[in-house]
């Protein structure tokens, strides 16, 4: 794998990026798990597009303010001190979605509620990187796909959901490449790869199991 593909990859692949390809895919192949079957074609496009803004329109461009304001130096943040504050805003940043998703936006929370709970998830992991992050440099990339297969698979597991295997091996393959591409650019090393699956796998599970 060349540099060019790798970077493309981590992009294409952005941990905020991949809540939206997870609801994308849970709205179109099982709405009815996620209660959003319930919506006409437009409505779940509208939903995905206000998911879209909260998990990666909001935190980008926070980060990109914190670049513009040189409080990081790279829009990658790649450094691991510089990776604490960006992390912090996007954990409070998914806390409000996750609480606006379940309390507040009606009829999403009283027809949807699982919207909340995956977006709990999602939050609980990037408050693990977060504070893994004060003293040691884990893959966020990693938390974000080990997070959607364990999700997809506590999924068909508990409810037999069959019609989500086909994603589930995509989403294997597609996170292999992601990976593999970090250990490519040198943006982490295998260790802060599993930790960071491990972290993401553990969340995910526990969700299904406990919340679903």
């Amino acid at each position: 794998m060349n540099n060019r593909l790798a970077i493309t990859l981590s992009v294409v692949f952005h941990p905020l990026l991949l809540t939206t390809y997870l609801f994308l895919l849970l709205f179109f192949v099982t709405p009815d798990l996620l209660g959003v079957n319930a919506f006409e074609l437009t409505g779940m496009s509208s939903l995905l597009l206000l998911i879209f803004v909260n998990t990666f329109v909001v935190p980008a461009v926070t980060i990109f303010y914190m670049h513009k304001a040189r409080i990081i130096s790279s829009l990658q943040v790649d450094n691991l001190a510089e990776r604490r504050l960006p992390y912090l805003m996007c954990v409070l940043v998914y806390a409000l979605a996750t609480y606006l998703f379940g309390w507040k936006l009606e009829p999403i929370a009283e027809l949807a509620p699982k919207i909340a709970v995956i977006l709990g998830s999602v939050t609980v992991s990037l408050f693990v990187v977060f504070a893994i992050s004060l003293t040691w440099k884990v893959s966020a990339h990693a938390t974000g796909i080990g997070g959607a297969i364990a999700m997809l698979s506590g999924m068909i597991i508990r409810f037999n959901e069959t019609a989500l295997l086909p994603s589930l091996l995509a989403t294997i393959l597609i996170g292999g490449c992601v990976l593999s591409a970090r250990l490519q650019l040198n943006a982490h090393n295998s260790g802060q790869i599993l930790a960071g699956f491990l972290c993401g796998a553990a969340v995910s599970s526990a969700t299904v199991y406990f919340f679903f």
